[in-house]
This record gives C-alpha cells, structure tokens and sequence, in this order.
C-alpha cells in the first residue's frame, strides 16, 4: 500500500507541471522544474531529485501516476 502521507497533487498544463501549493512553505501555484518525459521517466522507475523553486526544500520522487507524485519523505503536514 501507498503511504498517502508521502504523496501529493500534481497537474499538467501546456507542458509544464505545477502543484497547487508547496508542501513546504505554502506558496500557491508552484511551477516545479519537471516535464511530462521525466514523470513517464519517475513512472518506470527512476529516482528524480525535486526541488522545491520556492522555498528550496529537496525531496526524491521514487514514483508518480497521473495525479500524484510519490516521495521518500511524508510530504503532508510539513507547512511551518
């Protein structure tokens, strides 16, 4: 089973791949530094190092599907 805690939201628009807010700090509308090729990528098994662009907190995705990214740390309940 999937820890729901370590997952979170994401959405593709014209190309770009943005999470509503940042689990970090809370800034809404993140553009995060992905492409729809490197989802497909982190989806057949590659590790991908993310970095947060605003607030520069860095996680591991280790796997994705169409709605959500998957991390090595809980990602819920992380805002200061």
């Amino acid at each position: 089973m999937i820890p729901f805690e370590r997952t979170w939201p994401y959405d593709v628009v014209m190309g770009d791949v943005y999470v509503q807010d940042c689990p970090f700090c809370g800034t809404d509308h993140v553009l995060l530094p992905l492409k729809p090729r490197e989802l497909k990528e982190i989806q057949e098994g590659k590790k991908k190092l993310l970095v947060f662009p605003c607030c520069h907190s860095r996680v591991t995705l280790v796997d994705c599907d169409g709605d959500y990214l998957l991390a090595d740390v809980p990602l819920r309940n992380q805002m200061k």
